[in-house]
């Protein structure tokens, strides 16, 4: 029996992305469900959603990408599926990847697998300032946990059955996907990661200006040391679970 995959797609103010990021993985991977996560938006995303009758949930209040994200874990949970993919909906992710970015999970060498634009280094790759700044939490988490993680801000991620349940119960809720590292490796979690490009956004803007960078990497930051001491001593892999081939996957302290 094949697995069931859900793709969790959060749309916050995604009018101008919404409708050809879903359509274009309708086209392209009709295999795998997948759900719109509408974060309260205060333009026409919702709207868009019902006029195309895609698959959607819409939280009534802006929740932030993590609230979005856990909104979509708890659906997984709920409706028994047994990987979730997390897919951001501005276009920056190409469904391309998906069965690559699935594949290590399916073969039961990973828990977690991320999408990672620095493996390989194609495709868009973001600004000079922000490539630092990932660099910089990529350190931190090598540093407290003993895992390096190349992409750590990536957005592109899938989990197993048991990271549904729990990132549906306890998921972090603003800037999430450092700190959720941090928890998987807590979790004892192997955590892989596979080259994949990634495109500039399609239309809007981001919300990261440059305040909300500072903000971001202070916040981050404090959440990943916070997040490390409240697991106490470190708890290391799984003993039985297979590790990633070498290619896909950070190395370890």
């Amino acid at each position: 029996m094949k697995p069931r995959v859900l793709v969790i797609i959060p749309a916050y103010n995604e009018a101008e992305n919404i409708v050809g990021v879903v359509r274009h993985m309708m086209e392209q991977a009709p295999q795998y469900d997948y759900l719109v996560v509408n974060d309260g938006s205060s333009d026409e995303t919702l709207k868009l959603c019902r006029q195309e009758s895609f698959s959607y949930l819409d939280l009534p209040i802006n929740m932030g990408i993590g609230g979005a994200v856990q909104a979509g874990y708890i659906y997984a949970r709920k409706n028994d599926y047994d990987i979730a993919v997390q897919m951001d909906g501005d276009g920056q992710h190409d469904i391309a990847y998906l069965d690559k970015v699935l594949q290590p999970i399916l073969d039961g060498k990973a828990d977690i697998v991320i999408g990672s634009r620095f493996l390989k280094k194609q495709g868009f790759q973001s600004s000079f300032t922000r490539r630092m700044g990932i660099g910089f939490l990529s350190g931190l988490i090598l540093l407290t946990t003993g895992h390096k993680i190349m992409d750590v801000t990536s957005g592109y991620r899938a989990v197993n059955r048991m990271f549904i349940d729990i990132y549906s119960k306890d998921y972090p809720m603003d800037y999430p996907e450092p700190e959720a590292i941090v928890s998987a490796v807590m979790h004892r979690a192997c955590v892989a990661e596979v080259p994949v490009e990634m495109r500039a956004r399609e239309g809007g803007t981001s919300s990261i200006t440059f305040k909300r960078s500072i903000y971001y990497m202070i916040k981050v930051t404090l959440a990943i040391l916070l997040c490390r001491m409240s697991y106490g001593v470190r708890r290391s892999r799984r003993k039985n679970a297979p590790a990633a081939p070498e290619s896909e996957r950070g190395t370890e302290k």
